[in-house]
């Protein structure tokens, strides 16, 4: 869907020569024309406008003197440095650019009517009066001679399978004399020379020559060896133009039908491929060249009016066209007018610029036009832009609204019908008229249309209202030369801006265009205000947020056009420091964007290189555009990124252009190979791509998807929200992820703008605990993070319950299925709250009109929940008449399930809850229900108890005092000794009154304390109790607790050990070694104890000091300081709190003060888990990993950041279970 628009034309009429150019070539090394005469040969400089060289073709007779001489060929042969023609007489001359010097290298005496060298500028093909092919090497070599005319076909025959005659098959609606049908001789203006053409790879020349048998053109493809391979079919009003496609796949030529005129296209092997029709009657227009461009990309169609005019003179075009999926488009026409001497004599593409095409007229005078690729979309930036793009099709404007549907081309949304071939085509700058369009045609005129209503311009001169467009004639001035204004611009309703060529070749005019009528009504257009640029303008854009209007110059350079006053000016492009930018090469494609609040241009380059002014951004770019603060490429890699600009700085979008992206990189996407924009929907989502072949694609970014997402949701417009993530498959987590505590604030305007049950059944279903702005779409570095609630519940818990009550509270009824959702989607499902409704509205049906009836609640559970399961919690509610609807609607058997039903009614209440909770496996409540089944069943309870090791919840349910209490405190103690909790077991043993049960259990766990209280709480006899020492002690001492075994053999055994004496050194006597030390120190010296006391005091003065600086006082100077010291000194003594909240839960317990213990625990692990959770907070991760030695650095500030360092894993080891 790309146009052609001219970037700049350069006219040199300074060249002047006898006679009329014949021939003519482009150098490609130089960039000079070779032209040709009846008299001479010139290479001449049409930037500079000087003649390189020249030399006179009838000074040696190569051409007579009388003018009458014509030059068939030209070619520049780069690697003798010479230039070889050839005349008409049979000459073949060389002319040397270098001495200027002319040499004849050959002559044909039947003269020469054509001359062709191959791309590789290795063989020469010349066709002789005699109509013979001469083919010689570029050493004019001849290899072979052959004649024209062939009878055979070639060596690419076709093979006969028997199919029957020609006049026997078929011919569709012409019938049976199509066959007879005889072949028409050519035309009486052709000028019956042949024409010659090579495929690109120089494998194959085409020869379109006119059969002497017939009178017709017929087309012969050879190989490089001379050899024939195929004869086109007769073909009935083929004409003289010949080229064929450099990319070797079809030949084109021009066929006059009884009722068109058309362009057709032939394989190798000579049959028809394909047509186009040309926009002109039978008899209006004949074809004299057709011209491919080097990257087969444009085919120039050369045509001259046949009927000549009231001046006897006929009109001059060039048209350039265009393919695109399969369909031919008029993109270009050059109308030259019936001037003899402007008339082109000599066209041709420039070898090496592909948009690059030269003409040369009568007059000497030579026009070099230089086009590029441009998509003309509306620049709108809001939403009553309806992302229009333009296409030019000769007389028609193809124009498809994005916003409301996607038309593959060539079709489109509507065409806009003109009068005239068009040539550019602009939209209206204004904001909210964006949709407004002007194309301006090759008469020199222009023409607006307003998509719904009249244009203001239309208003304003009282224009009827049935008007389609409003035709403005163009100053005279501007219609000397076609393509004479380029650059057209629709900055306001009643001011265009254009570009036309200066005085100079190197200026150039800036027309500043309003509309003016005259006395007879005629809308025209008059020129307000000219201002003359030293420089060539290739480029002129616009920004529609800041009205700013900037040119670029051919050399790359930029300006800026201040326009919105009396007399517009140009400047210097400068940045916010006031430095010139400009670009380091021309760009071919530019748009005016802000980076980080400032104002930048981008441009694109014919060798895909972005730049931001002097800045390479990329060089792997295919195309590129600017909507709302985003920049969308497309790239090489077959990738399309999307990047916001409002959050980058010039270096950082050449990082993230440079990066390969994450996996979940929302600025980046796979796109299929060869991938363009087209345009981009403001305030939407879409992208449209056009593939290489023509079709399109409509891709919903990510980075535009999530950008837009953020925007609803900050604007709490939930519903829009919801349905682009619903068609686009983005998580809906994301709208509370987004913000919870906005989302959770305004929940009841969610439900409100959703209002659809199924929509937030559909919402709730698809919570997570996931985070999926941390995970599947990451926020952008410049946004705030929202954090989630930290009411210590779960996401989606938090979500459903929030959910639940504001339905609850706002319509109970209608919102029924959705509150049944709420309860099954939590982390742990309400199934039998569910189920409780459910049986609440069988029994009490709500009378509202639309409400959810019994069934229709179970049906939809049903759907959400595995019927088995559903079946199961009903029978947990213990609610039959619930049992049996839940299991009316599973697949269960109703003779597996209705005996189990009557056998558990027939159990006593109690027991029967137990069965069921039995059976459901939920131990804990069957337990409860078990006890309160009397005595006779405590057996079956105390089973329970041990299978499922229910201890702990067994003791609640039983008095203290009872004896079935004491049975299950001997069951626990059990336990407790099996899994080697000996110590617990004998706590357990001695208060529910067993003191030998519990000796035994304090022996075997070298609890010697405990086992000496019960002892002698038994009591046990002296001698007893001193051999329980004994073996007390032996186990203490190969537990290496050698101090706890000489206390207890001292106290209770009588006895002297061995190791206090010998082991006074060991792990177990750390009284020894104080006094050792103090021993030492005192008898040092007379004035240790002095010493010791003066040090003693300057250390307590110095801690002292340094706690007088760590106030807590608010606004002290180091109260963060003193926090941070008084938190670890708090985090320290609580840590060392462990050991005795540990012994005092144990005495606790062993008083039977349970509740009391059991409150210690919770208070001293909630304590633990709030220290745990500050950590982070008081002493962050950087601090933590901040250096602590430096040369700053002082005795005390590496000690207290060593300290701080060591509170948290203190803090971290403090948490165990009590």
């Amino acid at each position: 869907m790309r146009n052609l628009k001219l970037l700049k034309s350069l006219r040199r009429s300074e060249l002047q020569g006898p006679g009329s150019p014949q021939c003519f070539y482009v150098r490609a090394d130089t960039g000079s024309l070779l032209i040709a005469s009846q008299y001479s040969i010139t290479e001449y400089d049409p930037r500079t406008g000087q003649v390189v060289s020249e030399a006179s073709l009838t000074a040696d007779s190569f051409l007579p003197e009388d003018g009458s001489g014509v030059v068939v060929g030209l070619q520049d042969l780069a690697e003798l440095e010479s230039a070889c023609l050839a005349t008409a007489s049979g000459d073949v001359v060389l002319f040397n650019l270098n001495t200027c010097q002319l040499e004849c290298v050959g002559s044909v005496d039947s003269g020469l009517t054509s001359m062709s060298w191959s791309p590789d500028e290795e063989l020469v093909i010349l066709t002789t009066g005699q109509e013979t092919i001469i083919m010689m090497t570029k050493d004019f070599e001849p290899i072979t001679e052959v004649g024209i005319h062939q009878d055979d076909f070639g060596e690419g025959k076709f093979i006969t399978v028997g199919w029957g005659k020609k006049e026997t098959q078929f011919h569709g609606s012409e019938g049976k004399q199509a066959a007879q049908k005889k072949i028409q001789p050519t035309v009486a203006w052709d000028d019956r020379r042949p024409r010659v053409t090579w495929r690109g790879d120089g494998q194959l020349f085409a020869v379109s020559a006119i059969c002497p048998q017939t009178g017709a053109r017929k087309v012969r493809v050879w190989n490089r060896e001379g050899v024939l391979q195929a004869t086109s079919e007769p073909i009935n009003g083929l004409e003289q133009a010949l080229c064929w496609k450099p990319s070797g796949s079809l030949i084109a030529s021009t066929q006059r039908h009884p009722n068109k005129h058309s362009v057709v296209f032939m394989e190798k092997n000579g049959l028809l491929h394909g047509d186009f029709t040309l926009p002109f009657s039978k008899d209006q227009a004949k074809v004299k060249e057709l011209l491919w461009n080097s990257d087969s990309t444009v085919l120039a169609v050369w045509l001259e009016d046949m009927a000549a005019g009231e001046d006897g003179q006929v009109n001059s075009h060039i048209q350039l066209w265009t393919v695109g999926n399969y369909h031919w488009y008029l993109k270009q026409s050059l109308d030259f007018g019936r001037d003899p001497q402007k008339a082109p004599v000599c066209v041709c593409w420039d070898p090496e610029r592909p948009l690059q095409l030269h003409v040369v007229s009568r007059s000497w005078t030579s026009i070099t036009y230089d086009w590029g690729w441009m998509t003309e979309r509306s620049p709108g930036l809001d939403a009553t832009d309806n992302a229009n793009v333009a296409v030019i099709d000769g007389e028609k404007i193809l124009v498809t609204s994005f916003r409301q549907c996607v038309v593959p081309p060539p079709m489109s949304s509507f065409e806009l019908q003109l009068t005239s071939p068009v040539n550019q085509v602009t939209f209206l700058c204004r904001p909210q008229g964006t949709n407004q369009v002007a194309a301006f045609t090759a008469n020199g005129q222009i023409s607006i249309y307003s998509q719904g209503r009249l244009t203001k311009l239309a208003e304003c001169f009282g224009l009827p209202s049935k008007m389609s467009g409003i035709y403005l004639i163009i100053l005279a001035a501007l219609l000397d030369d076609p393509l004479a204004l380029r650059q057209l611009l629709w900055l306001e309703d009643e001011l265009f801006v254009g570009v036309s060529s200066g005085l100079l070749p190197t200026s150039s005019t800036l027309q500043m265009l309003r509309p003016v009528q005259d006395a007879t009504d005629t809308l025209g257009v008059r020129s307000a205000s000219k201002s003359i640029l030293d420089g060539v303008v290739v480029s002129v854009v616009h920004c529609s947020q800041t009205g700013t209007v900037a040119l670029q110059l051919e050399d790359g350079q930029i300006r800026k056009l201040v326009w919105d006053c009396p007399e517009p000016s140009v400047e210097d492009w400068r940045d916010s420091s006031g430095c010139r930018i400009n670009f380091p090469v021309p760009c071919i494609q530019t748009a005016l964007c802000s980076i980080s609040g400032e104002e930048c241009l981008l441009g694109l380059t014919d060798r895909s290189h972005l730049y931001a002014g002097d800045t390479e951004l990329a060089s792997n770019v295919c195309s590129f555009a600017v909507c709302n603060d985003f920049l969308l490429i497309t790239t090489h890699s077959h990738t399309c990124r999307c990047l916001h600009l409002g959050t980058l700085t010039v270096k950082g979008l050449q990082a993230a252009l440079a990066s390969d992206g994450s996996q979940n990189d929302e600025t980046l996407r796979r796109v299929e190979r060869g991938s363009r924009i087209v345009t981009v929907v403001p305030q939407d989502t879409r992208v449209i791509l056009q593939m290489p072949r023509g079709n399109l694609e409509t891709v919903h970014h990510r980075a535009l998807v999530l950008a837009q997402l953020r925007t609803w949701l900050d604007s709490l417009r939930f519903r829009d929200a919801f349905e682009c993530m619903r068609r686009l498959r983005i998580n809906l987590n994301l709208i509370y992820d987004h913000s919870p505590k906005v989302f959770l604030e305004k929940i009841q305007t969610f439900i409100t703008q959703l209002n659809s049950i199924n929509q937030i059944n559909l919402f709730l279903t698809e919570l997570k605990e996931e985070d999926t702005t941390s995970s599947m779409y990451p926020r952008p570095e410049s946004s705030s993070i929202q954090h989630q609630p930290s009411s210590g519940q779960k996401k989606v818990d938090v979500v459903c319950d929030a959910l639940r009550n504001a339905m609850e509270s706002m319509d109970p009824n209608k919102f029924c299925l959705s509150i049944l959702t709420a309860h099954v989607k939590k982390t742990v499902p309400e199934l039998e709250i569910a189920l409780q409704k459910v049986h609440e509205l069988r029994e009490n049906p709500p009378e509202a009109p639309g409400a959810v009836s019994a069934e229709e609640a179970l049906k939809y559970l049903l759907f959400l929940v595995n019927v088995n399961d559903l079946y199961e919690h009903s029978l947990g509610t213990y609610d039959f008449d619930l049992v049996l609807m839940v299991a009316e609607k599973s697949q269960k058997d109703p003779k597996e399930y209705l005996p189990f039903l009557n056998m558990l009614k027939s159990l006593e209440p109690n027991y029967q809850r137990y069965t069921i909770d039995k059976h459901l496996k939920r131990y804990k409540k069957a337990l409860l229900h078990l006890s309160k089944c009397g005595e006779e069943h405590f057996g079956e309870a105390l089973q329970l108890v041990k299978e499922q090791k229910l201890y702990s919840e067994a003791l609640k349910l039983y008095a203290t005092d009872s004896v079935h209490y004491k049975a299950l405190n001997c069951a626990y103690a059990e336990h407790l000794v099996e899994h080697q909790q000996a110590e617990q077991a004998g706590l357990l043993l001695w208060r529910c009154g067993e003191p030998v049960r519990a000796l035994q259990a304090f022996a075997g766990s070298s609890s010697w304390r405990n086992a000496i209280c019960v002892a002698q709480q038994i009591p046990l006899p002296p001698d007893q109790l001193a051999l329980l020492a004994r073996d007390l002690a032996e186990k203490l001492t190969e537990q290496r607790r050698y101090a706890d075994a000489a206390l207890l053999l001292d106290q209770y055994a009588k006895v002297r050990s061995s190791f206090s004496s010998s082991d006074e050194d060991g792990p177990d006597c750390p009284d020894a070694e104080l006094y050792s030390e103090a021993s030492s120190v005192m008898t040092g010296s007379k004035y240790s104890q002095s010493n010791s006391r003066i040090s003693s005091r300057s250390s307590k003065n110095r801690r002292k000091a340094e706690r007088k600086k760590l106030s807590l006082k608010e606004g002290s100077p180091m109260e963060d300081r003193a926090l941070m010291y008084a938190l670890g000194e708090m985090i320290t003594s609580v840590d060392k709190m462990r050991e005795e909240v540990h012994n005092l839960l144990k005495a606790l317990v062993l008083f039977q003060f349970d509740k009391q213990a059991a409150k210690l625990q919770l208070s001293y692990e909630e304590a633990l888990q709030m220290m745990e959770a500050a950590v982070p907070e008081v002493w962050p991760e950087s601090l933590q990993n901040s250096q602590l030695t430096g040369p700053n650095s002082t005795a005390n500030s590496i000690m207290a950041s060593y300290q701080q360092q060591q509170r948290p894993a203190a803090s971290q080891q403090g948490q165990y279970n009590v």
